[in-house]
């Protein structure tokens, strides 16, 4: 949106607004209460849903904390809360901003809709409005937000004044839950229902992890041979229950998840162009360094964009005039599974777009993706889908149970390979940090549109698939800035990016900022770190210094810098690169590091 239409954007919010701005009354009646709940920011972001925003120390205008929040491209950086109101009753709301525009508004409000804007306020400047509610409303929803396009905004000490409303008390605690079916990776719950709960939460360890509506849940994303203790809590508008007594239960031995038997604790996982040269010049496989346990076919590639139709060739001899005949390709790699190694295709790559929209395009892709695992005897598939690959329709929201035809398709796709190769089938996948971290602040187009539909677009594939997955490396390199679980943006260049990154793989973390729609933690032995083999491999590169840095504070916790993992992992996978040619261009430094790493 250029700057003249923004301005008269802005106007018309304006006069939209007028109806609902009223002077602030002298004095509250005696009856009414400030019913936003953390309107100061002090307890961070609890009560609010944002799009974009962080609880910062300076600028503050009173406590310790105040909301910052940055408009990006299509999002306005909203933040918001639900309130619970009497209906046909006046409320007054109010709030201080700074920086540059900011709004504060309610909606739902089943009479006239307000808002109140300020185009710049170098200090706390005070917004006010009031509104009547309708004679049936019963809730409404109060935010702040900012203009697209412009810089960050700070809100503290918001507050919506007016009649409250006795939520009552909160449910009972429940009694013992009962454990039912258990795999190595997930256990299955069951509790009686609790009079007045509208939902429960569900507590491992002593921590909150997901919730149900109903009065059942499987927690997933569990080590194999581990005791974990399980309580559940009940919820209503007035609150939650105390817990109730915990039961515990083990997962069964592994290695389960796709996780092959003869996978070393500690792998070296990189992607060897068998298909073009990319400047780094061809590695012929049978030159590959016993350093590197699974190997990555790049790449193959679909015929069309919507067929499924994926073909894989050696590079042509015109451009890696060094290649082999097929025949000594094909022997290589028997050679290298006979020394323990792992051989597989990966499908995509930047240039790979695959887009299964229909079932015929699903099942194209699973015959000619085993096509090339059997010409080729290779162990198993990498999927690194890139680009417009997978994105969600506006109407997909829930990871759990995805609806859009290119992730559903995928998903039945995978799930039928693995069923056809057995156990030993190794599944990897290379997504990009905005189709999953990213999550954390945005899912799809988002509550109110807008957003770009491939935010966290990889969150339903993994999910659906953690059972199956070997490993999960995620590219940590040619990335923007990406919210970390300390409501942090992290940048690429040092050890803090992988350590913030791939803590919030192994802790979960709420889809969207909500806290009620947790993406579980994957297990240590599925996580790889993915890193650029040298600087020409792509941006994000770090010396061995910093990758040594990042490997100590994910698995011992010492030399961790200003980040605070929620955990130790030592079972942690290893690490990934792009790729094994151009490591070979930079004198073998990336797996020579790994090698004197984990001897």
């Amino acid at each position: 949106m250029d700057r003249v239409r923004s301005v008269l954007a802005l106007c018309a919010a304006t006069v939209l607004a007028v109806p609902g701005i009223t002077a602030l009354s002298s004095a509250a009646r005696a009856a009414d209460a400030d019913l936003a709940r953390n309107g100061g920011f002090e307890a961070g972001l609890d009560g609010w849903t944002c799009t974009a925003g962080s609880v910062v120390n300076s600028p503050v205008r009173s406590g310790g904390s105040a909301l910052k929040a940055t408009p990006a491209g299509s999002d306005n950086a909203r933040c918001a809360q639900t309130v619970t109101v009497k209906p046909d009753s006046q409320y007054t709301l109010a709030g201080y901003v700074r920086g540059d525009y900011a709004y504060l508004g309610a909606s739902g409000t089943g009479t006239t809709d307000v808002s109140t804007w300020t185009q710049s306020a170098p200090d706390w400047q005070r917004l006010t409005t009031t509104f009547r509610t309708g004679a049936s409303t019963s809730k409404v929803t109060i935010y702040t937000h900012g203009w697209y396009g412009t810089g960050a905004y700070h809100a503290d000490d918001i507050s919506l004044v007016g009649p409250g409303v006795d939520a009552g008390q909160p449910p009972a605690a429940p009694t013992t839950p009962t454990v039912g079916t258990v795999t190595s990776t997930s256990v299955a719950l069951s509790w009686p229902s609790v009079p007045g709960a509208t939902s429960y939460a569900i507590h491992r360890n002593g921590t909150k992890i997901q919730s149900a509506n109903g009065t059942s849940a499987t927690v997933a994303g569990l080590s194999p041979s581990t005791a974990y203790s399980f309580q559940i809590t009940a919820v209503n508008e007035a609150g939650e229950s105390a817990k109730s007594p915990a039961v515990t239960a083990t997962t069964t031995s592994g290695p389960g998840g796709g996780d092959p038997a003869d996978l070393p604790a500690h792998a070296l996982i990189g992607y060897l162009h068998a298909s073009f040269a990319n400047g780094s010049g061809y590695t012929r496989m049978a030159d590959v360094p016993g350093s590197w346990d699974v190997i990555n076919l790049a790449f193959g590639e679909p015929t069309s964009t919507t067929s499924g139709d994926i073909r894989f060739s050696l590079c042509p001899a015109t451009e890696c005039p060094n290649v082999e005949s097929a025949a000594e390709f094909k022997a290589a790699i028997k050679a290298k599974q006979a020394a323990g190694k792992k051989v597989l295709i990966s499908i995509g790559g930047q240039n790979g777009q695959v887009q299964l929209t229909t079932t015929a395009a699903r099942d194209t892709f699973v015959s000619s993706v085993s096509k090339i695992i059997d010409e080729y005897g290779l162990d198993g598939l990498d999927i690194d889908f890139e680009g417009h690959s997978l994105s969600l329709n506006a109407d997909d929201t829930d990871f759990k149970n995805p609806k859009t035809p290119v992730i559903v398709n995928l998903i039945s796709a995978v799930k039928t390979l693995k069923a056809k190769y057995g156990a030993d089938f190794v599944l990897t996948m290379a997504p990009e940090t905005f189709f999953v971290q990213l999550g954390y602040q945005y899912y799809g187009t988002g509550k109110w549109g807008g957003q770009d539909p491939r935010a966290g677009a990889y969150l339903p594939v993994i999910h659906a698939l953690r059972d199956d997955l070997t490993l999960l490396h995620v590219q940590d390199y040619n990335s923007g800035p990406i919210m970390g679980l300390d409501n942090q943006y992290h940048s690429m260049g040092g050890a803090d990016f992988h350590i913030a990154m791939t803590d919030m793989l192994l802790t979960g973390f709420p889809v969207a900022g909500d806290a009620n729609n947790v993406f579980p933690p994957l297990r240590p032995d599925q996580i790889a770190i993915g890193m650029p083999a040298t600087p020409n491999a792509g941006n994000g590169h770090v010396p061995s210094s910093e990758t040594n840095k990042a490997l100590d504070c994910l698995t011992k916790k010492t030399n961790c810098g200003s980040y605070t993992t929620h955990g130790t992992w030592p079972a942690l996978r290893g690490l990934m690169t792009w790729s094994i040619n151009w490591d070979r261009f930079g004198g073998w430094e990336f797996s020579r590091n790994f090698d004197g790493y984990f001897g």
